[in-house]
């Protein structure tokens, strides 16, 4: 009787939920709801071996994991191309019309989210995973539970992937910041953020509280359910209880698209959730097979990205930030904005050129753009809106930090602060050594290098590998139990064995960038040869010359610097390069290549991967060019190339070559 109490008590609970959440049309009241799920908690509680996988009490988040399972993905999930403008709409339109006469679409909205694939086993839902590489993924199965549209049990016995977006709907974005706010923590940039912080959560009650949603858009096999059209899938999926975005269109021609692409650029403020883009498919499943697809994304499906924002803010003031070289620049602070899902207070003003040459001046209004991940900056200065209470700019003549009077050196367009012990110079000296480029040391943060250098436990970079003598004094402060301690000690250990470029990049030395630490690392193999080297020697290495040459010399033949090596050396650091300079192929040694559109693989890692096959990149085509490896949208260094004649690589042939 019990058993067949809960089983009739889950059915009425997830049909309520369903009308509730997916219909928006309830058929009991929240006083019965409530009810109902309090007799399902009392009996589960009394019989926990009778709690069902699909019961909806597991969306409250009692679910802790240890760590994440990777999955692998039987059917790959792609990424799409992406375009900007209306040409390239067309210009997809006319290359599927080269295969499909009279094509028709779906539009979709571009949810600003995270991808996630959903695995159900006999209408029970059995694994939720992210997209990850779009082979490998991690399983979030506990997360995706909590989510109140995402069904535990489908109306159907069937065995099926479904495939959508996580998103954090904008009230849900709103109120979680006003919490965290409140209790004095970070706010999240973006929902999209928020999104994929709360789903890699170990703690599914988190991510129950954050009150996710998804939408459902794709199914892997279409075939096995005898659908023919995307926008049938669509419909099948809405029948299965999956929540399909309801602004989906079937556009019967290109003219359509265009007209819904402008039509959602006009009103996504309205939506109560981020998107953006559009996505265009082809709508028939056989259209999109003739199509078929390149080594990464499918010829049948595009996705248009809406314009980069730009918008208009007062510049409140003008701060001076000291680097860890000591240079000196200039930052302004702005009145909060969002621009491109981000909420921007402050940006760089690079130098006293920049400045100058566009005039800018505290109290004024000014353009901020951003495009994708770039830096966003000021891009003008709108002087006809001046009320002539504006306060024109002026270098301050001293170090904000220390005091000491600053220098502008004759090669460079910025001004330093030379004094070697000033504060702010060492605290950022510090933080770039723990860097993910640098040394690697995960969990030291900004915060947490400035308060142990205030505190001071760390004042040079060698004191990172005497820390444990403070292990004691760490577990005083709030926040660090044992846990935290040893793992900060783990990463300091494990950068013991890092590779000579990380701790060449993590000196500091100025002009000595990760590309040049790696270059010194395969040409010297150690970091006594370097020291031993003479300016001749550095300068005539390709991509050094004198200026870095130099650099190099007055570092190393500064006594303060070379005792600090030594140090790191009695705390046995690596001081070899690992491995050694890889000619793999006559395909890459000596050659220079030139990277160019929107690559799959990240553009440091393509680069990471010539130069260790003894080829050098570049950021211009000129007829000393070997080869242009080109992306998507390639541009005008992929006119240049064939121009010049020059050898032209896609990605699938560059990373066949790789793998030679």
């Amino acid at each position: 009787m019990i058993e067949q109490r809960i089983d009739e008590l889950i059915k009425i609970i997830n049909r309520a939920s369903y009308e509730y959440y997916t219909l928006d049309n309830p058929t009991i009241t929240d006083q019965e709801y409530d009810d109902y799920y309090s007799e399902l908690i009392r009996l589960e509680t009394m019989h926990p071996e009778l709690v069902r996988e699909d019961s909806p009490t597991v969306r409250i988040g009692n679910q802790v994991i240890s760590e994440f399972k990777k999955v692998t993905h039987e059917v790959p999930m792609m990424s799409l191309d992406d375009i900007f403008s209306e040409e390239e709409i067309i210009d997809f339109d006319e290359k599927v019309k080269k295969v499909i006469p009279n094509p028709t679409y779906v539009c979709e909205l571009k949810i600003d989210g995270l991808s996630v694939s959903l695995l159900y086993k006999n209408g029970k839902l059995v694994r939720g995973a992210t997209r990850g590489d779009g082979t490998t993924g991690e399983d979030i199965t506990h997360n995706v539970k909590t989510i109140k549209t995402i069904p535990l049990s489908l109306p159907e016995d069937i065995d099926i992937e479904v495939r959508g977006e996580i998103y954090m709907p904008k009230a849900s974005f709103n109120k979680l910041n006003e919490i965290r706010r409140e209790k004095g923590e970070k706010e999240f940039a973006n929902p999209r953020n928020a999104a994929a912080g709360s789903v890699r959560q170990l703690d599914s009650k988190i991510a129950s509280e954050r009150n996710l949603d998804a939408f459902l858009y794709h199914l892997p096999n279409p075939t096995d359910y005898k659908i023919e059209t995307q926008y049938d899938a669509l419909e099948f999926m809405k029948k299965l209880n999956f929540i399909v975005n309801p602004n989906i269109i079937h556009a019967n021609n290109i003219n359509e698209v265009i007209d819904y692409i402008k039509n959602w650029q006009e009103h996504r403020p309205e939506l109560p959730y981020e998107i953006d883009g559009v996505v265009i498919k082809v709508n028939n499943l056989n259209d999109q097979r003739k199509l078929g697809f390149t080594a990464r994304v499918p010829k049948w499906a595009i996705a248009y990205k809406f314009p980069a924002e730009e918008v208009l803010t007062k510049l409140e003031n003008i701060e001076f930030c000291v680097g860890r070289t000591g240079k000196i620049t200039p930052r302004a602070d702005l009145s909060p904005v969002h621009l491109a899902g981000s909420v921007i207070s402050s940006v760089t003003l690079h130098n006293e050129d920049y400045i100058n040459e566009k005039d800018i001046r505290i109290g004024d209004i000014v353009a901020i753009h951003k495009a994708g991940d770039v830096i966003p900056e000021v891009v003008s200065v709108k002087k006809e809106r001046r009320t002539g209470e504006e306060v024109p700019f002026k270098m301050v003549d001293n170090c904000p930090i220390c005091g000491t009077k600053l220098i502008r050196k004759e090669t460079e367009s910025a001004y330093f602060c030379t004094n070697e012990k000033c504060d702010a110079r060492n605290i950022e000296g510090l933080i770039h050594f723990a860097s993910r480029d640098a040394m690697n040391l995960d969990g030291f943060g900004e915060s947490i290098v400035e308060d142990f250098y205030n505190m001071g436990y760390l004042r040079k970079i060698n004191d990172y590998y005497t820390l444990s003598k403070y292990k004691e004094n760490l577990k005083e402060l709030e926040g660090f139990g044992d846990k935290s301690i040893n793992n900060l000690l783990s990463a300091i250990e494990d950068s013991k064995s890092n590779s000579l470029e990380r701790l060449i990049f993590g000196l500091g030395i100025h002009h000595v960038g990760k590309k040049t630490a790696k270059i010194l690392a395969q040409n010297y193999h150690t970091l006594d040869n370097i020291i031993n080297a003479d300016f001749d020697s550095l300068k005539a290495i390709p991509d050094i010359g004198e200026i870095i040459a130099q650099s190099i010399i007055n570092y190393l033949s500064d006594e303060e610097n070379i005792n600090m090596i030594n140090k790191l050396k009695e705390y046995n650091l690596n001081m070899k390069f690992i491995g050694k300079k890889q000619n793999l192929s006559d395909l890459f040694d000596g050659k220079t290549f030139v990277l160019t559109g929107t690559l799959n693989m990240p553009r440091e890692e393509a680069k990471e991967m010539i130069e260790n096959r003894g080829g050098k990149v570049t950021g211009s085509v000129t007829s000393k060019t070997s080869v242009v490896i080109v992306g998507v949208n390639p541009g005008s260094k992929y006119d240049k190339a064939k121009e010049l004649g020059i050898d032209i690589w896609d990605e699938e042939l560059f990373v066949n070559n790789i793998n030679l």
